[in-house]
C-alpha cells in the first residue's frame, strides 16, 4: 500500500516496470503468456511485410485447396491463402481491443474511484445504474448500438469502451474502499485538497495495480467480443482478414477444409490464453485478490 503522495522520477518507474517483468517472466505461466502476446502483437505489426500472398486474392481454381508447398495451410472457399489471412486476422482486433481497453480502464476507474470517495446518495443511484447495466447481456447492449451507428472503428471502439468500463467502476469503487478511511487520506482531507487532487494523488497509486490486472483481463474479454461481433457481421468487414471473420466463412466447409475454420481458432485462442496467463502472473506479482476486487460492495 503506497501511503500518501509521491513522486517516482522516470528512471524509477523503469526500474519499477522492470521489476514487475522479471517477476511475472520468473513464473512458467507468466513466461509463457507474455511469450504469446508479444508473438502476436508481432506479427500483427509485421504481418503485412512477411505474408506470402495478397489477403484479397482470389482464384476460382484454388478454391478449398489442401495444404502443400505453395500454401501450407491450404485456402478457403474463395481460394485466398489460409496462411496470409491468420497472420492479418489479428491486426484490426488488436488495434481496436488495445486503443479501447486504456480508455475503458480509464474512464471506469476515474468515476469508480470518485464514487467510493464521495459515497453517499451519488454512490447509490449510480451503482444501481451500473447494475441495472451490467444485468443485459453484452451482446444485445452492442448490437443495439453497433446497428444504429455503424460497424466501423469509430463506432465500435468507444462502444467497446464504453461497456467494458462498466465493470471496472465496481472493481474501482471496492478498491477505494480499502483505502479512503486511512489517515493519509483524511489528512488530506484536512488540508484542503479538493476531490481531484485526493483521487489522483492519493487513491489512484493505491488502486492502480488493481486497475492493471482489471485492464487486461478487459483486454481479453474484448477481443472475444470483437471476435463474436465479426462472426456476427458486424465486426470487421469482408474482404479485411479478420479471425471471427474467417470462421464465420469457414463453418460450412470444415469437411472440406478444416484448416481454413481450425486455424484462426487457434491463433484467437493463443491470443486468449496468452493474454490471461499474462493477466494472472500480474495479479500474482502485484498481490491482487481478483475475485475479492471483484466481489459487490
Amino acid at each position: 500500500m503506497r501511503e500518501g503522495a509521491g513522486h517516482s522520477s522516470p528512471d524509477s518507474k523503469l526500474l519499477g516496470f522492470w521489476h514487475v517483468m522479471k517477476s511475472m517472466m520468473s513464473r512458467p505461466s507468466g513466461l509463457i503468456g507474455v511469450i504469446l502476446v508479444l508473438f502476436h502483437v508481432t506479427i500483427a505489426v509485421i504481418s503485412p511485410e512477411i505474408v506470402p500472398y495478397d489477403y484479397k486474392k482470389i482464384s476460382n481454381i484454388l478454391m478449398l485447396s489442401a495444404p502443400d508447398s505453395s500454401h501450407w495451410l491450404g485456402t478457403d472457399q474463395l481460394g485466398r491463402d489460409v496462411l496470409t489471412r491468420v497472420l492479418m486476422g489479428g491486426r484490426q482486433a488488436i488495434f481496436v481491443t488495445a486503443i479501447a481497453t486504456p480508455v475503458a480502464v480509464m474512464w471506469g476507474g476515474f468515476l469508480g474511484i470518485y464514487l467510493g470517495l464521495v459515497g453517499g446518495r451519488k454512490d447509490d443511484v449510480m451503482m444501481r445504474i451500473v447494475d441495472a447495466l451490467l444485468s443485459l447481456p453484452w451482446i444485445l447492449k452492442m448490437l443495439l448500438l453497433i446497428v444504429t451507428f455503424g460497424t466501423g472503428q469509430t463506432v465500435l471502439i468507444p462502444t467497446l469502451a464504453f461497456f467494458y468500463g462498466i465493470p471496472v467502476i465496481r472493481i474501482a469503487r471496492v478498491a477505494t474502499h480499502d483505502v479512503v478511511s486511512r489517515d493519509f487520506v483524511q489528512a488530506a482531507r484536512a488540508r484542503g485538497h479538493n476531490l481531484i487532487s485526493i483521487i489522483f494523488v492519493e487513491l489512484l497509486p493505491n488502486v492502480r495495480d488493481a486497475l492493471l490486472v482489471e485492464g487486461a483481463m478487459r483486454w481479453s474479454w474484448m477481443l472475444l467480443a470483437f471476435s463474436s461481433l465479426s462472426f456476427l457481421g458486424f465486426g470487421a468487414t469482408p474482404p479485411n482478414p479478420d479471425w471471427g471473420l474467417m470462421i464465420a466463412d469457414a463453418r460450412g466447409f470444415l469437411v472440406v477444409a478444416p484448416l481454413a475454420g481450425l486455424a484462426p481458432v487457434f491463433a484467437l485462442s493463443s491470443l486468449i490464453i496468452g493474454i490471461n496467463l499474462t493477466a494472472d502472473a500480474l495479479a500474482k506479482t502485484l498481490g491482487v485478490d481478483r475475485a475479492r476486487k471483484a466481489s459487490p460492495a
